[in-house]
């Protein structure tokens, strides 16, 4: 039987424990998915669109260099070429001579990245030739959905399929990040010139396009499958997803020399290749691009390298952009390079809530300043380091989103923090104010079962000082056994959060024990926090008189029980009423005297309340006396609830009720208190099988205010009593 009970405590104490925990991660749960619905929203409107592809950046600057690219070589058109040619575009006969020692050295493969849709002679009917005798020469095409705005490519290459479109697709900020590879126009597929290019190269290898295995929509080369890009990919908010695309992995070859000039791709001079001054292995099997690098021509794009943190954005010829397309699809497709993906969205959506989430608990679990500021550095350290980590495999995954939804949970937080600790302050200034003018023994506890606030009365009931008791616990001053009576009654309140009384032993620092009725009670102030106060009456005294008495009962119950039992009745009829079992107007008159007295002395506000039941004759005269007499004593037990243990409630007699408020700091307490009594009194009562329902008016006086004597409070509390019954009833009204 011992077991059973010591396990059903400490099954009570895990149940409460649980609930306790539960309520706290609940606060930071809700916190932090309001905070990430609102970070999603903004998310999804675009206003984290530009920074978050500015991060993308970043980790494309700040990525490792990858081997120097050997397979492509570019061939520009510089300024100084153009200018010893002294026109634009440059004669067929100059492009002719140029694509004629290029094939002698045998290349996979010939990028023309010009516009040739019109002969610039002389040397066109040159060029025309070169065209047909050339397999792996590639021309550009531009591709519209206006046909008027189409660039159209040469003739003969068109003919022989050996034309790519070369558009490229800018995001907002003015950047291309992303590749078209395939481009559907009056229902006809159009390849880009990239792709062209690098199938070209791949055929060689015998790697062709084929449908991924997983997902038959989705291109796969070799080792790589190109996921489709979609409109709201990453950081993307309705972005023009045409044809198929793919977010560019750009590669970063490492530099070949000291100048970032170099930092790219091999690139030699047309003039040189004219002149026979570039070397056959900068040549044969490699991927050869002709563009133009020549600031005249403006022919220039911004790349995420193009981004710095200081410093003007550096922007890179067209012809270099392709090169950059080119070697991500041959390496993707032959050494299986990482290619850039994206979760998916409600994978994002989740990571986003777990890092406001952190930043909601790592704020509240950790409440020291330093500490916490500490803690909100690494975690945002080690977001980024997870987001850079993630791209160095190929991953782009939500980086500002997710700063924003953990900074903006950890200054939440931090504001919520430093508003509970003021309000609890504030809480505790005010509790040591109105506790230290009342002469019981009082004491205030937290969640953590410490004193927070202790009166004067109590410090010197227990025999310790203030300073000494202050956030210690019951079982660092009193004897195990009654720390764990009190242990048991807090938990009892703060589990149920209703007030309980209860008898108690309670030994003193100089190791007196007392008998002792405590009322305890739980409250809440408006940030929150929750305390518990209990006020303590010493009853020792009249546990020894009750002893006394039945001792001396004992002895004469043979002689004078009958007398004995009409003193004790004469004795309870002298102050109590008979029918309620309130106090009567006797015993009212003299407490309300002794109230005055006490609250003339300390300084403080006294109320007093006259209530007169609305409809009661009608009831009397309705259901019978005794009906009346049950209803009058379900409403005096309403009146005691309602109350709290300084109040004082009595009968004056029919359906007529006084109760006194000590202590009361301002008269809107009084009022607060009769319109809890007015709730009370106003739910039905069954009697007979009827629910019957009846109201009150309530006149309150309040002292100094009104009056400083008895009388007159009591005249003036029945005068606003009656004006609120002349006003409607079921209401109170001040004198």
């Amino acid at each position: 039987m011992g077991m059973n009970q010591q396990l059903g405590k400490h099954f009570v104490k895990l149940i409460f424990g649980l609930k306790q925990s539960l309520g706290r991660g609940h606060r930071e749960l809700i916190t932090a998915a309001s905070i990430a619905v609102c970070v999603l929203v903004l998310h999804s409107i675009g206003l984290l669109q530009s920074l978050e592809l500015a991060a993308l950046d970043q980790f494309f600057r700040l990525r490792p260099n990858e081997p120097p690219e050997q397979r492509i070589t570019i061939v520009v058109i510089d300024e100084a070429y153009l200018n010893e040619v002294g026109l634009w575009p440059i004669p067929d006969t100059k492009i002719a001579q140029l694509l004629e020692k290029l094939n002698v050295h045998k290349p996979r493969a010939i990028g023309l990245d010009i516009y040739r849709n019109l002969p610039v002679e002389p040397g066109n009917k040159e060029l025309r030739k070169a065209y047909k005798s050339m397999p792996n020469l590639i021309g550009i095409k531009l591709l519209t959905s206006d046909k008027n705005l189409n660039v159209l490519p040469p003739l003969e290459l068109d003919q022989q399929d050996q034309v790519g479109f070369n558009n490229v697709l800018y995001d907002l900020d003015g950047k291309v990040r992303r590749s078209l590879l395939y481009w559907h126009v009056n229902n006809q597929v159009h390849e880009s010139f990239a792709l062209k290019l690098a199938l070209l190269y791949l055929n060689s290898k015998n790697i062709t396009p084929t449908k991924a295995k997983n997902n038959p929509e989705y291109l796969q080369l070799g080792k790589a499958v190109f996921t489709r890009f979609q409109a709201n990919d990453g950081a993307y908010v309705g972005a023009d997803d045409k044809g198929y695309q793919i977010l560019s992995n750009f590669p970063k070859p490492k530099c070949q020399s000291s100048s970032r000039e170099s930092c790219s791709f091999r690139q030699v001079s047309m003039k040189d290749v004219l002149a026979d001054k570039v070397g056959e292995n900068f040549i044969k099997d490699r991927i050869i691009l002709i563009g133009s690098t020549a600031p005249s021509l403006n022919d220039f794009v911004f790349i995420p390298y193009s981004s710095s943190l200081m410093g003007t954005a550096k922007p890179v010829p067209g012809i270099q952009l392709q090169a950059y397309f080119i070697s991500e699809l041959i390496s993707a497709a032959l050494q299986g390079r990482t290619l850039l993906k994206v979760w998916p969205d409600l994978l994002e959506d989740l990571w986003i809530f777990i890092w406001s989430y952190l930043g909601t608990v790592t704020t509240w679990r950790i409440r020291d300043a330093t500490k916490n500021l500490f803690s909100i550095l690494v975690c945002c350290l080690v977001l980024t380091l997870s987001a850079y980590l993630a791209f160095l495999y190929g991953w782009w995954i939500p980086l500002i989103p997710s700063l924003l939804s953990f900074g903006s949970s950890a200054i939440w937080m931090t504001s919520h923090i430093a508003h509970i600790q003021e309000e609890w302050k504030r809480s505790k200034e005010f509790l040591h104010h109105v506790i230290n003018t009342i002469p019981d023994p009082i004491f205030v506890k937290n969640e953590q079962h410490q004193w927070i606030v202790l009166n004067e009365a109590y410090c010197r009931f227990i025999g310790h000082p203030n300073k000494l008791l202050i956030e210690k616990s019951d079982y660092d001053f009193f004897p195990k056994h009654e720390a764990d009576v009190f242990r048991q009654q807090d938990d009892l309140v703060f589990r149920t959060q209703k007030p309980q009384e209860h008898e108690e032993e309670f030994t003193n620092a100089d190791g007196q024990t007392h008998q002792i009725a405590t009322k305890r009670s739980l409250h809440k102030d408006s940030a929150g926090n929750f305390f518990l106060v209990g006020v303590i009456r010493d009853i020792t005294q009249r546990k020894l008189m009750e002893e006394q008495l039945k001792r001396t009962a004992a002895e004469l119950l043979c002689s004078n029980k009958e007398l004995k039992l009409k003193e004790d009745h004469l004795r309870h009829l002298a102050y109590h009423d008979p029918l309620t079992g309130l106090s009567n107007r006797k015993f009212f008159a003299e407490q309300l005297c002794e109230s005055l007295h006490w609250a003339q002395h300390n300084n403080l506000l006294l109320g007093v309340l006259f209530i007169d039941l609305d409809g009661f004759k009608q009831i009397n005269d309705t259901l019978g006396h005794e009906a009346g007499d049950r209803l009058l004593t379900t409403i005096a037990g309403r009146l005691s609830n309602s109350l709290r243990s300084s109040d004082t409630v009595s009968r004056l007699g029919g359906d007529e009720f006084t109760v006194i408020l000590r202590a009361i700091p301002n008269v809107q307490i009084a009022a607060k208190i009769a319109a809890q009594i007015l709730t009370s009194i106003s739910k039905p009562v069954v009697l007979d099988g009827y629910a019957i329902r009846v109201s009150a008016s309530i006149g309150i006086s309040v002292y100094p205010y009104n009056s400083q004597d008895s009388e007159t409070l009591m005249k003036q509390a029945d005068a606003a009593m009656y004006r609120a019954k002349h006003q409607g009833k079921n209401r109170y009204e001040f004198a």
